[in-house]
């Protein structure tokens, strides 16, 4: 069979599948559901409250006073403190996403102490790359230190003036829309990649077209394909209206590459497709396999992706959960590439993780996905 006719069936498939995406728009409603899977994931897999933040210390300081600050902040359940002697090396702790706060104390930290309204005693560096959670930490630190100040000094004394210093990394504005903004990419990703993929093939069997296409001489490999290549365009397109706008309308910056941005932005996409088709080809109902999809990427990806809440003061066991995902590492990677730039420590291993699923999806729709009726 010659490889011009592989190519006229192929793009026969991709056309008719394009024709069926502009003719039926699919609408979801699920009224009893969705709000339950809401109630059990705010009302157990959900917290706001941050604790065991992961908060470096730069201890270049080993007066007594450096450790019993030290001390403190590790005796208090909001923090879980590591110790550094580097600077450079905690800062780049901080870039790669290992730590949500810095505090530094210098080498003349106890002298700057005894010696109050002068330069700051300490200076302390905050992730602020989700806003939100950058003025919690912020808020805990300044908190912690007043506290350490006040049970250290006497009443009446001069504790109040001695200062620390607060910058903020990533997000010196602490803008939540810079952080909300391009996290809504792997959003829109996810409804076009998987929540729609997962009605194709429940389609197919529900109007009864399945039966003529099974007859007809096309492989599987360009069934798969001709299902794949029009929602992975419609997809990348969305991806780069969502960037435009993030970056036009809302003006939020983008530090690192588009190349970066875009390659994984492919990854993650060919993951969702990937899960579209194989919930699409084991449920041959539209309506369930709706539902499967939603409860399977959407939710997941809207509310245990790091989107909005913060991984790290969800519970252990659903933490754990969050790993399979693959709108975690996307959207790590998102507000890596907006905010901070091109840190290949945190993109490649998340990439590598988007590659992997992205893969396993695939190929578990390949195996699947059979030329019959059964």
């Amino acid at each position: 069979m010659s490889l011009a006719t592989d190519t006229r069936r192929l793009w026969g498939l991709v056309r008719k599948e394009s024709l069926q995406i502009l003719r039926d728009p699919s609408s979801i409603a699920i009224a009893f559901v969705l709000p339950l899977v809401l109630l059990l994931i705010h009302g157990y897999g959900i917290s706001l409250d941050a604790e065991e933040v992961p908060v470096g210390v730069v201890l270049a300081d080993s007066s007594s006073a450096a450790r019993d600050f030290t001390g403190a902040l590790a005796g208090s359940t909001a923090f879980a403190p590591r110790l550094y002697r580097d600077r450079a090396r905690a800062e780049q702790a901080l870039l790669a996403g290992e730590l949500d706060g810095l505090v530094v104390l210098p080498t003349d930290f106890a002298r700057r102490l005894a010696r109050p309204g002068g330069d700051p005693a300490a200076q302390a560096l905050v992730d602020g790359v989700d806003a939100n959670h950058g003025r919690l930490v912020s808020g805990y630190l300044d908190r912690a230190w007043s506290q350490w100040l006040a049970g250290r000094q006497p009443a009446g004394s001069r504790a109040s003036a001695v200062d620390l210093a607060f910058r903020v990394w990533f997000n010196p504005e602490m803008r939540s829309r810079h952080y909300l903004v391009p996290g809504l990419i792997a959003i829109v990703m996810t409804l076009i990649g998987a929540l729609l993929t997962a009605l194709v093939v429940a389609r197919e069997w529900e109007r009864g077209t399945m039966e003529a296409l099974l007859t007809t001489p096309i492989s599987v490999n360009q069934f798969l394909l001709g299902k794949l290549i029009p929602y992975f365009g419609l997809g990348m397109a969305g991806m780069a209206f969502t960037t435009a706008v993030a970056l036009f309308l809302f003006d939020v910056p983008l530090r690192g590459s588009l190349a970066v941005l875009f390659g994984t932005g492919a990854l993650f996409l060919l993951a969702a497709l990937g899960m579209g088709l194989l919930i699409s080809t084991l449920a041959r109902s539209q309506f369930i396999a709706a539902q499967v999809a939603i409860l399977a990427t959407f939710l997941p990806a809207f509310i245990l992706s790091g989107f909005i809440f913060d991984i790290a003061s969800m519970p252990e066991p659903v933490q754990a959960l969050t790993y399979l995902l693959a709108a975690r590492y996307f959207v790590a990677i998102l507000q890596t590439v907006f905010l901070a730039g091109d840190v290949w420590s945190v993109i490649l291993p998340n990439a590598a993780a988007l590659l992997g699923m992205a893969a396993l999806f695939l190929g578990l729709t390949r195996a699947r996905t059979r030329k019959r009726l059964d």
